[in-house]
Order: C-alpha cells, then sequence, then structure tokens
C-alpha cells in the first residue's frame, strides 16, 4: 500500500486531499494544529492517521515527517498555510515570520525530511500547494503572494535537484477556492472572483484533490517541476 503525508488536513483542502487518496487506497498520515475535533473526526471517517504538529516548528515538522514514513512514504502533500490581508505596510515583523513559516519553511522542512525516504527508494512524488496569487500576486496579500511565489521556485529548483532519484516535484495554484480560507470574504467580494474566473464558479476542494491523485499517480510520472493552475481560468 501506498504512503502518503498531507500537511494541514483537518480542513478545506488538505481534508478533500485525505478523502480523496483514501478513496484510491492510500495509507494517510494527516497533520493538523486548532481544529482537533475536526481532524478525530475525518480520521475515524476515512482511517487516516491524525497527528498534531505545529508545521512551523522545523524539529516538529521533521518528526511529523519521520514518523509517518515508517515503512516508506510515497507522497508528500505540502497543503499547510495561512493567509494573510492587509496592505503590507501594515504587516508586523510577527505576522510575517508566521506566514513564512507555516507557508515557506514548513513546506521545505517537510520537503527536506522526506528526501531520504524518497531517496532510498528510488522515486516519490511531492507536491506543493501554492497559489494563483503566487503566480501573478495579489494588492492587499503582499506576504502572502511572496510565501506563495516562494514555494514555486523551489518547487522548480527542487524537481531538477531530485529528479535523478526518481522523485517528482510539482505544485498546484487553486484559484478562488470555497474553503474556509476565504470565510471573510463577502457576497460581493465572492461575486467578483466568480465574475472574472471564466468557468463561472468558485472551485471546490475536491477540484483541487482531485488535481493532487493525479500528479501522485503512475500517469503523471514524466510531468515534474510545473505549476497546475486549477483556477477555473482565473489566472489567465
Amino acid at each position: 500500500m501506498k504512503r502518503a503525508l498531507v500537511t494541514g488536513g483537518s480542513r478545506g483542502i488538505g481534508r478533500a486531499c485525505v478523502e480523496e487518496l483514501c478513496r484510491l487506497g492510500w495509507q494517510v498520515t494527516f497533520c493538523y494544529l486548532n481544529h482537533e475535533e475536526e481532524a478525530l473526526a475525518l480520521a475515524a471517517a476515512t482511517g487516516a492517521r491524525a497527528i498534531r504538529c505545529d508545521i512551523a516548528d522545523w524539529d516538529a515538522a521533521v518528526a511529523l515527517v519521520d514518523g509517518a514514513a515508517a515503512g516508506g512514504l510515497d507522497l508528500l502533500v505540502n497543503n499547510a498555510g495561512v493567509s494573510l490581508v492587509g496592505l503590507a505596510q501594515d504587516v508586523t515583523r510577527e505576522e510575517w515570520e508566521r506566514l513564512i513559516g507555516v507557508n515557506l519553511t514548513g513546506a521545505f522542512a517537510c520537503a527536506r525530511a522526506a528526501l531520504p525516504h524518497m531517496i532510498r527508494k528510488r522515486g516519490g512524488r511531492i507536491v506543493n500547494i501554492t497559489s494563483v496569487w503566487g503566480v501573478r500576486g495579489a494588492s492587499c496579500e503582499v506576504a502572502y503572494s511572496a510565501s506563495k511565489a516562494a514555494l514555486i521556485g523551489m518547487t522548480r529548483a527542487l524537481a531538477q535537484e531530485v529528479g535523478s532519484a526518481g522523485i517528482t516535484v510539482n505544485a498546484i495554484a487553486p484559484g478562488a477556492i470555497d474553503t474556509e480560507m476565504n470565510a471573510h470574504l463577502n457576497d460581493e467580494e465572492k461575486t467578483d472572483l466568480i465574475e472574472r474566473t471564466p468557468l463561472g464558479r468558485l472551485g471546490t476542494p475536491r477540484d483541487v484533490a482531485r488535481a493532487v491523485a493525479f500528479l501522485a499517480s503512475q500517469e503523471a510520472g514524466f510531468i515534474t517541476g510545473q505549476v497546475l493552475g486549477v483556477d477555473g481560468g482565473f489566472g489567465l
């Protein structure tokens, strides 16, 4: 049985990834931080293993990966993320450091810890969940855009570094997805996003999860270093 680790798996896109991978027969471990009740309910419903972890803590992230990789690790989905909306001039040092810690440092620490397990077996998949804002940037989300753009750079560089070991590294850039992270949007803002999306709707977490499952599949074995937009055409 193939083994996967999904970070930030208790809600939204991460939850959908856990559900989709379990449906496809993967043995899944996922981490969560604040939403224990939802995480435990998801674990009970899917058979996945839930572990509490602050992904911004380097040592904790490494311990998470090593625990999940007992017996091998075939897929790492770096999904854990936090958003920050506001003017760049108002971002505090603490907010910046937390954002980078979760969105970038945590992803790097997990990937770094996963690599020895994947290199040992001469294969594996890493999928990083970035954002359309990491591709094009967004006013009032400068710090968030920067963290997600950096994740794209990490994806492309790491793909070159570990390709010879049979490991693929790709990113998915969701557009406007109907998740808790976008709960701050009012109806007018959601309508604006829908009107700017050629397919005329918000995406669902499962739209992204299906793309993750594809990149983890044998059919995607010759795809690496790519950024797949799951955005309904929003990024065009």
